[in-house]
């Protein structure tokens, strides 16, 4: 009675999967787009999925502030409501809480806080985030936790972890079990090992579909990230998928997937085409810039994106400098087709061996 995941091949520590949902398969390694208010920002459903996505992130918290829960769940459900027919994961909310509300206050309970909207005050518990993400409908339901900021002493990011790991014991006897759904666990711990550790062994005690890697990308560099991934994935249960929350630049995605992580989000494709900035084979393009004035090129003559295929650079820095709504859309959909390429050649890397030498020159590369 939950998510399936089945590892159809492996080179080192990374892992070629197929994760069955609700709502149809996703192909691991993935990258999920970030839908956080119920809409990929500048894009379609069908131009997200165009570009080889197959699930999408919701919020929690942006979600229960507008339009609400209950609402999205009386006009049918998440799903639905945004017209996306694939698989959904929804963050806990415990993130945009603590990063994004005003005078909150975090108790054993749970938080209270004022909407960074309309100042309302609102409570968040392990209880009323699953319930509220049970309303959405999410094939994948994320743990209430909160995120540990970095950097923070070995004293605070212990009772910040321990906190978090009696909220998921309170999310797990709260979700409501069904096929085709599951609950992910989220490892905290900052960047102590043995945080890490004591958090992964009472994660897996409790037992969840999935387990996800929390509190990284918040600052510290790409080593330490690395570093502690290195010492933390081995500890997770090795037949459930590795999710990386909120990460991040091709280097740091591949870079988790030879140390055995599975699923990404991060805003950064969609936010990055927002502000005119492009992924391209070897690097980033600032869009904005007037070398582009000029070049009838496309943004990378190895992309196979509509972008690519039927406009110029010169185009598109012409939007941006008009703020033209359509640079945002078009530089949307080839970032995340961008990203969606490099996952599909990650999968095909390890189904071939040859995983390891991607990575050395991705490796290379940052």
């Amino acid at each position: 009675m939950s998510i399936g995941f089945d590892i159809m091949a492996t080179d080192g520590a990374a892992r070629r999967g197929r994760l069955s949902t609700a709502h149809g398969k996703v192909e691991t390694p993935s990258f999920m787009a970030v839908g956080t208010a119920a809409t990929v920002k500048a894009m379609l459903p069908g131009s997200v999925a165009a570009t080889g996505t197959q699930i999408v992130l919701g919020n929690t918290y942006h979600l229960m502030l507008r339009p609400g829960a209950e609402r999205i769940a009386g006009l049918g459900g998440l799903h639905k409501f945004m017209n996306w027919p694939g698989p959904i994961l929804t963050d806990s909310g415990g993130y945009q809480v603590m990063s994004l509300a005003d005078l909150r206050k975090i108790t054993e309970d749970g938080v209270t806080f004022q909407s960074h909207i309309d100042g309302s005050k609102h409570a968040l518990t392990p209880e009323r985030s699953i319930e509220i993400q049970h309303a959405l409908d999410a094939d994948i339901t994320m743990c209430f936790d909160e995120c540990t900021p970095f950097p923070a002493t070995h004293e605070d990011a212990k009772k910040s972890m321990e906190l978090s790991m009696r909220w998921a014991a309170r999310s797990a006897a709260t979700f409501v079990p069904r096929d085709g759904y599951g609950l992910f666990g989220i490892c905290q711990g900052g960047v102590y090992p043995d945080l890490r550790a004591a958090s992964a062994a009472q994660l897996t005690k409790i037992g969840f579909a999935g387990y996800a890697v929390g509190g990284l990308a918040v600052g510290e560099p790409q080593d330490v990230m690395f570093e502690i991934l290195d010492q933390t994935v081995p500890a997770l249960p090795a037949d459930r998928p590795h999710y990386l929350m909120g990460v991040g630049k091709p280097a740091d995605i591949v870079g988790a997937v030879a140390r055995g992580i599975d699923m990404f989000d991060c805003v950064l494709p969609t936010r990055s085409g927002r502000n005119g900035q492009a992924f391209v084979t070897g690097g980033t393009l600032n869009m904005r810039n007037a070398v582009h004035a000029d070049d009838p090129a496309p943004l990378d003559a190895q992309c196979t994106c509509p972008t690519c295929a039927d406009y110029s650079r010169a185009y598109l820095h012409h939007l941006i400098k008009a703020k033209e709504i359509l640079a945002a859309m078009l530089l949307t959909w080839h970032n995340l087709h961008h990203y969606q390429t490099l996952m599909a050649d990650i999968r095909a890397a390890i189904e071939a061996g040859t995983f390891a030498e991607m990575a050395a020159a991705f490796a290379q590369e940052s």
